[in-house]
């Protein structure tokens, strides 16, 4: 027996099983981890997160200012390569930029990731929104404006996995039931953008329409977040349905 199988296969599928757990505890809540903190959250035993967590900061997936362990730049440089941060990112942010431009509140491009909406891009301007996810945090799809944006083109198989993963509230005014959902996502081709009514954070609406991709299909969806009183559906709406529809043409012609 080789000194790698003794080992596990510390170098093979074993040894990245371990570093995708490491990876994996963190997130956008928990970007800097202590090793304690580190270890609850990736499962694994102590001595190895510690080996495998120093082996990983000499590939530069890691670093450790002080005591804390937080991500790489390594991996923010490959992330870069991702289509999906590349392609669509470099594609969408004019669109972006000229709704932040129109509005001055808060923009976002997200795509779908099981029952999740991953932010890709966001501008903020002067005025953030602590309160909303950052670039590489996620939000539930089926209480926000970008999910249901995305959801309402998407294939029933897809929108029946969403809905089968929980509608859990994070306000007295999220949609909790699948017939109020499917309702709200049946009216969004017909004015063409969806709504979050301070369905995901108190005081706070989202507007969000679809991108899509060469062949079609809805790839993405940008948003306009921000207060209540200034992110009106019947204001702003038109403008979100341009700026993603205008996306939609400049990402077809890039593939």
């Amino acid at each position: 027996m080789s000194p790698a199988e003794r080992d596990g296969s510390s170098e093979g599928t074993g040894g990245l099983d371990r570093a995708a757990a490491i990876l994996g505890a963190f997130d956008a809540t928990h970007r800097e981890l202590t090793l304690a903190a580190l270890v609850a959250r990736c499962g694994l035993p102590r001595s190895t997160t510690h080996r495998t967590a120093d082996r990983m900061i000499r590939l530069g997936w890691l670093d450790k200012p002080k005591d804390r362990y937080r991500i790489g730049n390594r991996l923010f440089e490959l992330s870069g390569l991702a289509p999906i941060r590349h392609e669509l990112r470099e594609a969408v942010l004019p669109f972006l930029q000229d709704l932040y431009n129109a509005t001055r509140t808060t923009v976002q491009l997200g795509v779908l990731k099981e029952a999740q909406v991953l932010v890709v891009e966001k501008i903020t301007g002067h005025q953030p929104m602590p309160m909303l996810s950052q670039v590489g945090g996620t939000i539930p799809a089926h209480c926000s404006g970008l999910g249901r944006a995305i959801l309402a083109y998407s294939d029933p198989a897809v929108v029946s996995e969403v809905l089968a993963a929980g509608l859990v509230p994070r306000t007295p005014r999220t949609l909790t039931t699948e017939v109020a959902v499917l309702r709200e996502l049946a009216a969004i081709p017909h004015r063409g953008w969806a709504v979050d009514r301070e369905e995901g954070n108190i005081g706070v609406n989202c507007v969000a329409a679809p991108v899509f991709g060469p062949l079609g299909d809805v790839v993405a969806a940008l948003s306009v977040t921000g207060p209540t009183a200034l992110v009106r559906a019947d204001r702003i709406g038109p403008a979100v349905r341009l700026a993603a529809a205008a996306a939609s043409r400049a990402y077809a012609t890039r593939r």
